[in-house]
């Protein structure tokens, strides 16, 4: 009887031990492909997939609870790398996630309108916008990724948005254009 028991518990640690293996390798499996995903992301951290960044949209991709079409920074090139990574068809990208440029756009201040609320600093995901509170605030281009984000909270409309390969002019010339 007590042989029985002693090959019982040891079948059933044996069979929690491999069930256990299993799901760390089917963890390690998941962890590789959203770190596959999340760098064929541009990286914006929007929010327009409807998740607080790209790692949460990779996440949600890996797991099937998001679909390859919800990046518009992303664009069509986007989705093309997803689908082939994943093995899906390539769909565009949905309208209710927002408009897919043509080209890549960067915020760009209006530095004699701005008023230096910081409230645009605060709005940047990427950390794209420098200034002080009561001063003037300018954007890094390079850093931008044209998320968009900072252009609702300005309260005097000082941020627009304009292709990322466009040195813009300082405000004085534009006054004389």
């Amino acid at each position: 009887m007590l042989v029985a028991v002693l090959i019982t518990l040891t079948l059933t640690l044996a069979l929690l031990l491999a069930l256990y293996l299993q799901a760390s390798a089917a963890d390690a499996t998941q962890h590789v492909l959203v770190e596959r995903i999340d760098a064929l992301l541009p990286q914006t951290q929007c929010g327009r997939c409807t998740y607080q960044g790209c790692k949460p949209y990779a996440a949600a991709i890996a797991s099937g609870a998001a679909d390859i079409n919800q990046c518009p920074p992303g664009g069509e090139r986007t989705v093309h790398a997803l689908a082939a990574l994943l093995g899906r068809v390539p769909r565009p990208v949905g309208a209710e996630f927002g408009l897919v440029r043509a080209q890549p756009v960067v915020a760009w201040i209006d530095e004699a309108a701005c008023i230096g609320c910081a409230k645009c600093i605060q709005a940047c995901p990427v950390d794209a916008i420098v200034g002080a509170a009561k001063f003037m605030h300018t954007v890094l281009t390079d850093q931008c990724t044209g998320c968009e984000l900072c252009i609702p909270p300005c309260p005097v409309d000082c941020i627009e948005l304009r292709p990322a390969t466009t040195t813009p002019l300082p405000a004085a010339a534009q006054r004389d254009v």
